[in-house]
Order: structure tokens, then sequence, then C-alpha cells
């Protein structure tokens, strides 16, 4: 909320969040949500010039991993078990938290 982090997207990302929103929650939020994140001031909008192909249990995971490798971002934020395999490969380097490890670096911030 205070914009200390920044959320780098990719249009790509987008269109995943979209159709996972929408099948959960239905086209209005969907729409509601993507709006939110377009016109946030700490969205960095991305473009990956290279795919690295790094996840091959789920290639389709690969764009996160790709658009975090280009924003030289400090997180990578995921549950899905298929980013592990990133903890084992020492170049690019990109480091998974997992949403509650991202929550305590948060929560620690604030006290």
């Amino acid at each position: 909320m205070n914009e200390e982090y920044e959320l780098c997207v990719t249009t790509d990302i987008l269109l995943e969040y979209e159709e996972i929103i929408k099948e959960h929650m239905g086209s209005f939020f969907a729409e509601y949500v993507l709006d939110l994140i377009e016109n946030a001031p700490n969205v960095r909008w991305i473009t990956k010039y290279y795919k690295w192909n790094l996840i091959k249990a789920d290639a389709d995971d690969n764009k996160f991993a790709d658009c975090a490798i280009a924003c030289d971002a400090k997180y990578l934020v995921s549950d899905d078990k298929h980013f592990k395999i990133l903890d084992k490969i020492p170049f690019p380097k990109v480091e998974i938290l997992t949403a509650q490890d991202f929550k305590d670096i948060i929560e620690k911030k604030l006290l």
C-alpha cells in the first residue's frame, strides 16, 4: 500500500491473472483487479528479450521467471512447487519466496 515494493509484470502475466481471476471470481472482478494493477504507480511493465526456459515441469511458469530476471527482481513470490527448481539454478539467480515468507518480511518491516 505504501508503494515500497514494485510489481513487475508482462502482458502474458496479466493475461494469466485475468484468466485465473475470471475462473474463480468472474469477469467483473477480473476487470477491476487488472485495472488496479495496470494503473498502480508501483507497477513496472517489463519487456522480455530472452526466454530462459528454466522451469521444465510446467513451461507456462517460465513467463514469471523470465520477468523476474528481466527486471532484476529481488524476489519471485509463489507457492507453486514448480518454482522450487530455481533454488538449484546458480545463474541466473532468482530468489523464490512463498507467500508466507513474503508476508513475514513485510510484517517484520512494520514492527
